[in-house]
Formats: C-alpha cells, structure tokens, sequence
C-alpha cells in the first residue's frame, strides 16, 4: 500500500516537471524510479523534443523506447533543461544523490544545463543532508583508500557489493560526515585521491524542486 502511495506522488512530480520541458530544444534527464515514470510521460510529446542526454544507460534505453533520439553529451552544446530526482533535499535545494549509482553523470548533466529540475515525493524533503548514505564514485584501484581517508573524516564507508558505475567505477555509501556546510564538504571529497564524484550537489544545487506529498504540490525556487 505504502508502495502504491509512493508512486501516485511520484506520477504527480513527474506530471509537474512535463511542464518544464521545452519545446524544440535538448532535454537533460537523469536516473531513478521518478525519472523512469517522467520519461514514459515523454513519449506523448516525443515528436517535440529533437534529442536528449541522458544520465545512465538505462535512462538512455528507456527514453529510445518512448521515441526520443539519445544525444552524445559531447556533441550538444546546450542542455536547456536537466531534469532529475534526489535522495534527499534542503530547504537551500542542495541535494544527496547517487542512490542509482548514476552521480557522476548526474553532476556533469546538471552542471552543463542553463535550468536544473528536481522532482521528488514529500518523504525525500529533509531539515539538513545527511541521513541517507553519501555515495562516492571511486576507480577501483583507490577503494581502500578513500576508505581510509573517509575514516580519517570522521566517516563511515561501507563499499557497494555488486555495483559497478557505468563508468566502470565502485561505489562507497559514507555514513557520519558533517554536512553543516554542504559545498565545503563537496569540495573536501572531490579533493580525496581516486574519487571521480560524491554525491552532494550543492555547487550545483536545484533551481527547481518540485515536491509531491497528500497535501499537493508545491513548486520552490532557488
């Protein structure tokens, strides 16, 4: 039942975030259960939209399903609108992501898109970042390590059994790090050796955050 209800507030996020989809332009589109419901919405007005990029390989298959032509990041000089979902959420829009292990495309997407939606269901809204486990996309040789440096923060690092990123790279989760200030902690983890990404978007936090709960919809602005 709790399942059910979910997604009926995803459905309505994703409902919301067609709204900002431009007609005739490259639409950005990321990963996750509430991406794979926005994207078979696009499949009505796939006939408007010229080319997407999409976040991971099974974002781009799906969006092939529904029609729409799958764009190389490298040949597009502009993303007009990247449109994903998050793990957790602030009231500043800064985000955690990564739970599909898609972070590091993730990041790039929105960092080269001029607008940069996120949609997500009322349970993914939190005071401060930090409860749900960070993701940090690692190169295989350096896992232990960063572990080790991740302890040295203060951290907790379980690495991900069984994942292996689309770029060919592990996954650790951290437990335990400080986020009272979010853009200081990306850019400590993006220093550590052999890290390709972490999951906190706070340089580049949401413009929009659409957020579906019993009560509605409500729309916020960066």
């Amino acid at each position: 039942m709790q399942t059910s209800s979910n997604d009926a507030l995803k459905l309505a996020a994703a409902q919301e975030a067609l709204k900002h989809v431009l007609p005739n332009r490259v639409l950005g589109v990321g990963s996750g259960s509430t991406v794979n419901i926005f994207i078979a919405l696009l499949k009505d007005i796939a006939h408007t939209i010229p080319g997407a990029v999409a976040a991971s390989e099974g974002s781009a298959s799906a969006l092939r399903g529904v029609g729409i032509a799958v764009l190389d990041p490298n040949s597009v000089a502009d993303i007009a609108v990247y449109i994903d979902g998050a793990d957790e959420v602030d009231n500043n829009l800064m985000l955690i992501k990564g739970g599909g292990a898609a972070l590091a495309r993730e990041k790039v997407l929105a960092s080269a898109a001029d607008l940069f939606v996120c949609m997500v269901d009322q349970s993914k809204r939190v005071e401060r970042l930090g409860k749900f486990a960070l993701p940090v996309e690692v190169i295989p040789m350096a896992t232990q390590l960063v572990c080790r440096r991740i302890m040295a923060l203060g951290g907790v690092p379980a690495v991900r059994g069984g994942v292996t990123t689309d770029n060919g790279n592990s996954i650790i989760d951290v437990l335990g790090l400080p986020f009272a200030d979010p853009v200081a902690l990306e850019t400590l983890l993006n220093q550590l050796p052999g890290a390709v990404c972490n999951g906190v978007f706070a340089r580049r936090r949401a413009d929009i955050c659409i957020t579906a709960g019993v009560g509605g919809i409500q729309v916020q602005r960066a």
